[in-house]
Parts: C-alpha cells; sequence; structure tokens
C-alpha cells in the first residue's frame, strides 16, 4: 500500500507516493530555486526523499549524475571516486568520503541506469568490498535519482533523488555525524549538481 507523505516545499505542500519510488509527486509547489526534503521510514539508519526542478534538459542532467569520475567535484564530502564500467551496463563505484572530525569512509556501489526519451533512473545498491574493516564503511546504502522533462516544457528537468543509509554502529555523541552524510548534504548536493548543468 502506497505511503501518503508530505514535502514542506515554498509554504507549499507536495503529495508524495511510495518512498521506494519517488515517482507519483504533485509537483506544482517545486520550484528552480528551493530544494524540498523530508525524512522518510527506514528500517535502520536514515532516509530521505528531495525533489527540485533544474533549468536543463534532462539528457544533460542525466549525462551529469552519471559522470562518476567527476563526483569529487560537486558531491559534497566526497574525496575520490574509482569507477569500473561492467558488460551488463552497470558500473562499480568506488567511494571514499571525507567527513568531519577527519571520519573518512569507504564503500562500494552498484550504479543501475535505466534511461528512456522521457525518463532518467540511475539506482544504486552497496556491494561489499573485501578487504575493508567494519570502522572503515558503512552498513549500507541504497537509493536512486528518478529524472523527467517538466510537463510543458522539455527544456526542464524534475529531479526526484531518494536516500537510504545505514552507517551502522556510531559512538555516542556523534550522532550527527550521521545528518552530515545524508540529510544534511542532499540539498548542497541538488544545488551543486543545478550549478554543474548550468
Amino acid at each position: 500500500m502506497p505511503l501518503y507523505k508530505t514535502l514542506l516545499a515554498s509554504s507549499a505542500l507536495v503529495l508524495v507516493f511510495s518512498p521506494l519510488t519517488c515517482a507519483a509527486l504533485d509537483l506544482s509547489p517545486l520550484t528552480e530555486t528551493e530544494v524540498a526534503l523530508e525524512e522518510q521510514p527506514a528500517k535502520a539508519g536514515k532516509a530521505f526523499m528531495a525533489a527540485t526542478i533544474i533549468n536543463a534538459p534532462m539528457q544533460k542532467v542525466c549525462a551529469t549524475i552519471q559522470d562518476f569520475a567527476h563526483y569529487p567535484e560537486f558531491v559534497p564530502n566526497t574525496a575520490k571516486t574509482h569507477v569500473t564500467p561492467q558488460a551488463d551496463k552497470t558500473s562499480l563505484l568506488e567511494v571514499t568520503l571525507n567527513l568531519p572530525l577527519g571520519k573518512i569512509k569507504k564503500y562500494r556501489l552498484k550504479m543501475t541506469p535505466q534511461v528512456t526519451a522521457q525518463q532518467c533512473r540511475l539506482a544504486w545498491a552497496q556491494v561489499p568490498w573485501e578487504g575493508l574493516k567494519q570502522e572503515e564503511t558503512i552498513a549500507d546504502t541504497t537509493g536512486h535519482w528518478l529524472l523527467s522533462p517538466l510537463a510543458g516544457n522539455e527544456g526542464k528537468t524534475v529531479v526526484r533523488y531518494y536516500v537510504s543509509t545505514d552507517p551502522g554502529p556510531v559512538p555516542l555523541g556523534l550522532g550527527w555525524i550521521v545528518d552530515s552524510m545524508s540529510k544534511d548534504s542532499i540539498p548542497k548536493m541538488l544545488e551543486a549538481l543545478r550549478n554543474r548543468v548550468r
């Protein structure tokens, strides 16, 4: 059964269906200058949904979010990436994060694109990275981007973003690091994406 949620954006409510698809969204309150963000239910860790409009064609925004090698230039906290294309058109992406207080986290993602003329979806799921100690990585992260042309204006793109992150054991007093990996960084990332595609 779909979950109904609301996002507060520009003093208006955004109606959202399942957080797993981010698909059914009342787009009327979204703007090109703000990011709508809401925490979603999560079994472990935290999950968030965000949405905005970017003044660029979907194909350009789609190409930018698949430019994994350049993530350190616009994805907050990302210090380094290593990309290994796979035969099935997916990619393995190794990510190194620099977090506050000198914390460094590494993880490997399987990136799965699905692109049509009317939609660009890029999903990811964490996969094992042998040799990393528990304190060097996170327990799990999954999510996806979902892009589509703005109705009536193919030169603009509706951007939906969903992420669920479980950092694993967090030392007492350092719970704010979890937010720095997701809640705090998501609006910054979408603004950086907006600037990058201009």
